[in-house]
């Protein structure tokens, strides 16, 4: 058995064990001077978190929730953006062995009041300049059954809670429950071509694949300073910008601002990043921003995720940073399964084009495109990840969805398809081609064309749509409409502009369609289904 083996297979009989407690493995055991958390603010001010005091906060937070009556396995949502304030809040919702909902904050109430709905969630926990997409309205029932509180100093809205008032409570929640490895701690929305979006419940035995990654793939090491950019109320920032660091007891960066390429620059030279983790769009960017790097900026390893580099930005980055930047590949319903490994004595050369091989307890293949066969090495085929041999996989379907969640797996349950194409060669290394979904990949965030479909449906001018996903240069792919308008209705510039405006107010402000374009109608196969693919060619 290899080491890497004998890793995965101990964290298992820990993470996946009936005693199993979230807020025990990500907080409670860690030494209590260490720092947990490290809140940026936009003027590169510093506020550190140890992992005592998240215990003690977290612990305090747990009694107020557990007064309004949160239990184990009830949902708790968060509307917030990065920071000590998440960390706490999240925290506080394991240690009772309840499951957090995250929310993103750039969500209209429609897409908010969505997921708050179907989690059927009992508290939403949310920044002060949140609050007001809560308020009762077309999307927000006046009845809401979920209690709400804010991060705001006083209550803003008349039956609100303070998270400091909920913490001075009752007395504190100091031992956390223990849930065991099958009892779900995060659910999280991930966005497809057709339908809602759907709930992907994580189990606690997931903690097993998030530290694998952490260790082979980012090899986070004691000694670094890591920061992840990701925003983490999506996949990546989620499991590894912040549930990964806590779980092996290591320091996450949060930075409470946008993406700027000057501020990351400032952030990697002030805080002496030495692992830094981003979505390609950031290395795009920075690329076009730097001439030459500062002399205090000594970065040992850069990973990404999300879509593939291109060559061009790897060169790029092996020739300003002098590491290279490796790529690594996976889904809300597996966190990262495959990717080239930084590990110090298992680097393998990277291969140009390739997002590398499998990680240490998955098994990843390609399939014939009309068949549950393997693929001969560099045939095209559908990536899926074999069950029987991936002692990591963690994903057994969609909440409430029975019909997409069968979609995922082969008839006899061996497969789980991710939905996208490309190829393995005979070295295991994966050559990725597309998706199969469809799915808008826009600076990291997956957009689901359905989402923004049905928000400029409901424009009354709007009689039918197609979204779907174009390339550029720096954020992979940006939003593009196809609009068809109703009989008599002149297409203007100004209507186009009502129409990304309606998608910013009834889905989110940052899954606009960049393009919009009016047509007499859309392309569709015998069957009525849209065509994307040829709105697509024709866009591009």
């Amino acid at each position: 058995m290899s080491d890497a083996a004998r890793q995965v297979r101990d964290w298992l009989a820990t993470y996946d064990a009936s005693t199993a407690s979230v807020g025990y493995l990500l907080c409670d055991r860690h030494p209590a001077d260490a720092i947990a958390v490290t809140e940026i603010s936009p003027d590169l001010r510093a506020h550190d978190l140890s992992y005592g005091e998240l215990a003690r906060r977290s612990a305090a937070l747990a009694a107020g929730m557990a007064e309004l009556g949160v239990t184990a396995g009830d949902h708790v949502a968060t509307l917030m953006g990065k920071g000590i304030d998440l960390a706490v809040t999240a925290l506080a919702i394991w240690r009772l062995g309840a499951v957090h909902v995250p929310v993103f904050t750039a969500f209209a109430p429609s897409a908010i009041a969505l997921r708050l709905t179907d989690s059927g969630a009992r508290l939403v926990v949310c920044d002060e300049d949140q609050r007001c997409k809560l308020d009762p309205g077309e999307d927000v029932p006046a009845d809401a059954p979920w209690h709400v509180a804010t991060t705001a100093a006083r209550p803003q809205r008349e039956g609100d809670h303070t998270l400091a008032g909920l913490c001075a409570a009752a007395s504190p929640v100091t031992e956390p429950a223990a849930t065991g490895g099958d009892a779900p701690f995060i659910l999280l929305y991930t966005s497809g071509t057709v339908g809602p979006p759907k709930g992907v419940a994580v189990p606690v035995r997931a903690l097993v694949a998030f530290h694998t990654y952490h260790h082979y793939g980012l090899n986070v090491t004691d000694d670094d300073v890591y920061w992840n950019t990701a925003d983490p109320s999506w996949s990546y920032g989620l499991y590894y910008g912040l549930v990964s660091p806590l779980l092996a007891g290591h320091r996450t960066l949060q930075l409470r601002a946008g993406f700027d390429p000057e501020l990351t620059l400032d952030v990697l030279a002030t805080f002496g990043v030495s692992n830094f983790a981003a979505a390609p769009t950031v290395y795009r960017t920075l690329r076009a921003t730097l001439k030459t790097l500062p002399p205090e900026i000594a970065v040992r390893r850069l990973s990404s995720t999300g879509e593939q580099l291109s060559p061009d930005v790897v060169d790029w980055a092996g020739d300003v940073f002098g590491v290279a930047v490796l790529d690594h590949y996976g889904q809300t319903e597996l966190g990262i399964c495959a990717g080239d490994q930084h590990i110090d004595g298992a680097d393998t050369p990277r291969k140009p084009g390739s997002t590398g091989g499998p990680l240490p307890g998955w098994a990843v293949s390609v399939l014939e495109p009309s068949t549950d066969e393997e693929t001969p090495p560099g045939m095209v085929g559908r990536v899926a990840v074999d069950i029987k041999d991936s002692p990591l996989m963690w994903f057994t379907g969609y909440r409430g969805s029975p019909d997409s969640s069968a979609a995922r797996f082969t008839p006899e349950g061996r497969w789980y398809l991710t939905g996208d194409t490309g190829a393995c060669d005979k070295d295991g290394h994966l050559f990725l081609s597309s998706r199969d979904d469809e799915t808008i990949l826009m600076s990291g965030f997956r957009i689901g064309p359905f989402d923004v479909e049905t928000a400029l449906l409901q424009h009354p001018e709007v009689a039918e749509t197609a979204v779907y996903g174009v390339p550029d240069d720096l954020c992979g792919e940006v939003v593009a409409a196809s609009v068809v308008l109703h009989e008599g209705v002149v297409a203007t510039e100004e209507l186009a502009e009502e129409l990304r405006e309606t998608v910013r107010t009834r889905f989110a402000s940052h899954a606009y369609p960049r393009r919009v374009t009016f047509v007499e109608q859309l392309p569709k196969s015998p069957s009525g289904k849209i065509r994307r693919s040829r709105l697509r060619a024709a866009d591009g």
